[in-house]
């Protein structure tokens, strides 16, 4: 309405004055047609000019008429005293009317009739405020809850100032109280290749980087055992340290013990608790997620059972103690021994990482506890057929493998379950098992999910491990030595093997130490990598992949529409092929399935794949992941991926660490 009324009058003021002296000098030179025309020109601006502002009046009056048959007469009349600001705005948001109250509160005492009602409003609209109870806008310093009537012409605005309860309430939402433990990931580690001085000098200035850090946060850092720190601090640092996505993460990191090693730390945080006590609870089970995960990173948990991750970058840092397994393994014999039957379960579309342990715990439980042990899964479904043939030809009466059915046919009471190379109850064989069975003992190496199995009497998680087999390896060597045959030392030794790469992706000390065990137990190399032989229609469809390939970024990306036999065998070779490129750091291979894509996700370390497949829905560890998108078009997961993989890639790809 400014742009129709107030910016015409100026203009028609600026043409009066030359046409009016152009009609005097016409007329005094007796130039009579051109004296009329400038006449005429002058009586049609004025005209013009008269029929816009009858109509901006209509609408004024139309509009604040409107807004009289909602507010009432007697509101209406008291409006222009009235103490909060109101106005009122026509059908396309432009202000016919406000009082003195707005004008002296909201428009800085400026004239805004004309003015578009969204200057005041923005990033909100009319309809937001009309429909809604209440919305927040800031005019300046100043803060305004608004409230909105609509009317037949327009709206009646009221602005509430309420600048200062709003203060309030930022103050006590940044002041209260927020509970973060940390933890020196790799301590032990690097004092044990380490002298006395250089030691102390890790130790003295990690402590230094995150005291620094909590009295930057206006907190303080008190020590506790076990290379953990208390820090104690508030709503408003921890979110400033967010938004820098925890810079201390690499501060901490710049303290190196030598060229390739540096220092660790993880960060639990409680955020959002009633008090102090369960900020603590919370900053304690933060904690554990983020050492679940692998370490070097900072997990927060706030309310309704949420976690928010940053960092988990590095690449994890071997434990050479094996006390824990000794543990371990005495805790699970006693379970075992304890129980009428031992079921043994991996997750769908078992590998021969999954299959490989559950055979391995198979021979321990029945063969050196004497216990009913059976594995179970899904043949059909299962990547690990050769296993499932080498346990076959085994020979004696011995029942190795049976079906999810009739596992959930043969639960008693005193039935154990042991899940392996999985914690999430969404990755089971068979869920239904999982919820019947009273006594679970879960058996990992993957980094930990926010949803996991909770129940769990004993909970057997080491991110730091190669694969499961690694894990039960280690545990069969405490349990009964003597139990594996061959076959099942070949079958550990193919899950290794397919879990590291051929020993070369996550490969540490006590791997080794796991196949040179296995190795003394019989298992044949060579027979092992006969399970990894591909037919020749495998190896032209893993080929027909990778060729499709493109990189961007340090990745390669390739998927398939075709339908092959074994294709998720195939999409996972091809992931693992893409990584000899030059100049590849990570893979991701789609392909459809079922109305939905899978994706294989595979990387050498420098990008953590499993940070880009839980963007995704899905999981894994640093070097390998995957992940399922249902009711989608590869073209559009592709899109996807390739979001999240930059996403992830902006903090870690080209880091150092």
């Amino acid at each position: 309405m400014k742009n129709k009324v107030w910016s015409s009058t100026p203009f028609y003021y600026i043409f009066t004055i030359p046409i009016l002296g152009l009609a005097a000098a016409s007329w005094y030179l007796g130039q009579m047609l051109l004296a009329y025309i400038s006449l005429g020109i002058f009586a049609l601006e004025a005209l013009l000019l008269l029929i816009v502002n009858l109509r901006f009046r209509a609408h004024v009056q139309a509009a604040a008429r409107s807004a009289k048959q909602i507010l009432g007469g007697e509101v209406c009349q008291e409006l222009d005293s009235f103490s909060l600001p109101v106005v009122i705005i026509g059908d396309k948001g432009d202000i016919v009317w406000y009082n003195g109250a707005f004008r002296s509160g909201v428009s800085g005492r400026k004239d805004v009739y004309g003015e578009n009602i969204v200057r005041f409003i923005y990033p909100k609209n009319v309809r937001q405020i009309v429909e809604g109870s209440g919305v927040d806008v800031t005019v300046g310093e100043k803060k305004f809850t608004v409230f909105g009537v609509k009317t037949e012409k327009g709206a009646a605005l009221y602005f509430v100032d309420d600048t200062y309860y709003k203060e309030i309430h930022r103050v006590y939402t940044e002041t209260r109280p927020v509970v973060a433990i940390a933890h020196f990931d790799n301590r032990e580690e690097l004092s044990q290749d380490s002298d006395g001085s250089q030691d102390a000098r890790i130790a003295s200035e990690v402590e230094s980087k995150l005291t620094q850090w909590a009295i930057s946060m206006g907190g303080f850092l008190k020590r506790m055992n076990g290379g953990r720190y208390i820090i104690l601090t508030d709503e408003g640092h921890i979110r400033a340290a967010a938004e820098k996505r925890f810079e201390i993460l690499d501060a901490v990191r710049s303290v190196k013990a030598d060229e390739r090693r540096s220092a660790t730390v993880s960060i639990g945080i409680g955020r959002g608790a009633r008090n102090f006590q369960e900020a603590e609870q919370w900053a304690r089970k933060a904690l554990d997620m983020a050492l679940g995960r692998g370490g070097d990173q900072v997990a927060m948990k706030q309310k309704g059972d949420t976690y928010e991750f940053f960092g988990g970058l590095s690449k994890g840092v071997e434990k050479r103690d094996k006390v824990r397994t000794r543990v371990i393994a005495a805790t699970l014999s006693d379970h075992i021994k304890a129980s009428d039957a031992v079921f043994i379960m991996g997750h769908k579309f078992s590998d021969l990482d999954s299959v490989g342990a559950a055979v391995g715990l198979w021979s321990a439980a029945s063969k050196a506890l004497h216990r009913p042990a059976y594995v179970v899964i899904s043949r059909p479904q299962s990547l690990a057929q050769p296993i499932l043939s080498l346990m076959d030809h085994q020979g004696g009466e011995q029942r190795v493998f049976i079906s999810p059915e009739d596992a959930n046919g043969m639960v008693t009471p005193k039935s154990m379950l042991i899940v392996v190379d999985t914690h999430s109850p969404d990755f089971v064989e068979s869920p239904e098992l999982l919820e019947k069975v009273s006594r679970i003992v879960i058996i990992d190496h993957h980094r930990m999910m926010v949803r996991h199995i909770n129940n769990a009497v004993v909970f057997y998680h080491e991110p730091y491990a190669s694969s499961a087999s690694e894990m039960v390896t280690e545990l069969v060597q405490y349990i009964e030595e003597t139990c594996l045959s061959r076959k099942e030392a070949e079958a550990l030794l193919s899950g290794i093997m397919l879990d590291t790469k051929n020993f070369v992706l996550k490969t540490g000390v006590r791997t080794f130490e796991a196949a040179a065990f296995l190795r003394r137990r019989g298992a044949d190399t060579v027979e092992v990598k006969r399970m990894f032989s591909d037919s020749l229609e495998t190896y032209r469809a893993k080929q027909e992949i990778v060729s499709s390939a493109e990189i961007h970024e340090r990745c390669a990306f390739a998927y398939t529409e075709k339908s092959f036999p074994d294709l998720r065998i195939i999409a996972a070779q091809a992931a693992d092929e893409l990584l000899t490129i030059q100049g590849v750091a990570a893979s991701f291979v789609l392909f459809a399935d079922n109305g939905g894509v899978n994706i294989s996700a595979r990387s050498l370390g420098d990008l953590n794949v499993q940070l880009v497949m839980e963007k995704l829905g899905g999981g894994g560890h640093l070097t390998m992941a995957g992940a399922q998108l249902r009711n989608i078009g590869v073209a559009e997961a592709l899109q996807q991926v390739k979001k999240a993989a930059q996403e992830v890639g902006e903090d870690s790809l080209y880091r150092k660490n």
